[in-house]
């Protein structure tokens, strides 16, 4: 089979577009950080930008195939690699989401996680070879992701459990779920949610709550959205070149969950929107690569990796401009984090893997 695999079947235009929103974040970074404690960041950013391609590029000879016959044995590592968060993890502003390596670095292993869910969701329902989908089926489905999820939620790390959510989700819709199962989901996900509400932390509900009415607590809860709000407003259609909510550091981390912010400030409204063009059409050659995927197993595992992003695009934007809770969860491709970077271009290279073998019979 390998001598059918060749590096003129990778979708190289979707590579494009991708170091361009690299690129675009790497400068934001540098701008935003240039005069604070985090200086320098953009470099460590190019170590994993660089550290990202070469994974993917390698990533993308291992046959999928492969990989999602052994699956089973990559969950149960990514169990246990929770596990090991949940004893020995590096408790920071009161989570444990990180395992300190040697060298000073920080590994966290729920941003791994999403790369073998997708895997994972992507097996069980190929294995179902189109059958009608059961309850049972149903049930085994939400398990596989309810798992881990229950474990980065104990963290706690609300954010990054929540996008293991369009895994299922978009697994259960690619795999034939009826409207009937989705609806008696819906309803008893909706009785459920006071209950759910409270098992929160107190600083959890409210980001959950302050992005409707920030101006309620504008020095507490609400300090985020109101200076994400203005830092977005002042930058008018073309960017402020002073950036005064940036530079003067009243954005908060403007490098990581509020990168957007940031950028709009410094190239307006018409920045903000080549960002968002960038992201539909990367989205849009997923999508393309889903639908000449080989089997049915590559759809699902390219598909999985659509949900994934849309649902990143869509929180943070959503988070910076006032329409969703301040959840954490970074902006892909720009947002400054090793963990994140590496995530995505691993899934790229799975994504070119099935994309490269779909002439392979």
């Amino acid at each position: 089979m390998s001598r059918y695999i060749s590096f003129r079947d990778f979708d190289w235009l979707l590579l494009i577009f991708v170091l361009l929103i690299c690129g675009l974040g790497v400068l934001e970074i540098r701008s935003a950080t240039a005069h604070t404690k985090f200086a320098g960041a953009h470099i460590k950013q190019l170590y994993w930008i660089a550290g990202g391609i070469a994974s993917m590029f390698m990533v993308s000879f291992i046959n999928y195939q492969k990989m999602l016959d052994g699956v089973h044995w990559m969950y149960i590592a990514s169990i246990a690699s929770l596990m090991t968060v949940m004893i020995f993890g590096q408790k920071y502003l009161g989570a444990r989401r990180w395992i300190k390596m040697p060298g000073g670095s920080h590994f966290q292993p729920s941003e791994w996680v999403k790369l073998i869910l997708i895997l994972a969701v992507a097996k069980y329902f190929a294995d179902l070879h189109q059958r009608e989908l059961t309850w049972p089926d149903f049930i085994k489905a939400g398990a596989i992701v309810a798992v881990p999820m229950l474990m980065v939620l104990a963290q706690p790390d609300l954010g990054t459990a929540l996008t293991y959510l369009p895994i299922a989700i978009m697994g259960l819709f690619l795999g034939g779920v009826h409207l009937k199962q989705a609806l008696t989901v819906l309803l008893l996900a909706g009785l459920m949610m006071p209950l759910a509400f409270h098992v929160l932390k107190p600083y959890q509900r409210e980001r959950l709550t302050s992005f409707m009415q920030p101006e309620a607590d504008s020095q507490g809860s609400g300090y985020q959205v109101i200076q994400s709000l203005i830092a977005v407003g002042s930058g008018g259609l073309w960017g402020s070149s002073a950036a005064s909510q940036t530079h003067q550091a009243f954005l908060p981390v403007p490098q990581t969950d509020f990168i957007f912010a940031a950028f709009a400030e410094e190239h307006g409204f018409v920045g903000a929107l080549t960002v968002m063009l960038l992201y539909f059409i990367v989205l849009m050659r997923l999508t393309q690569n889903a639908q000449t995927a080989p089997d049915r197993a590559g759809t699902f595992v390219v598909m999985g990796v659509v949900a994934v992003l849309s649902f990143h695009i869509l929180v943070n934007v959503g988070m910076v401009v006032g329409f969703m809770p301040v959840t954490g969860i970074p902006l892909p491709l720009m947002s400054y984090g090793g963990s994140s970077v590496l995530f995505m271009f691993l899934a790229l290279g799975i994504v070119m893997n099935v994309r490269m073998r779909r002439f392979v019979n």
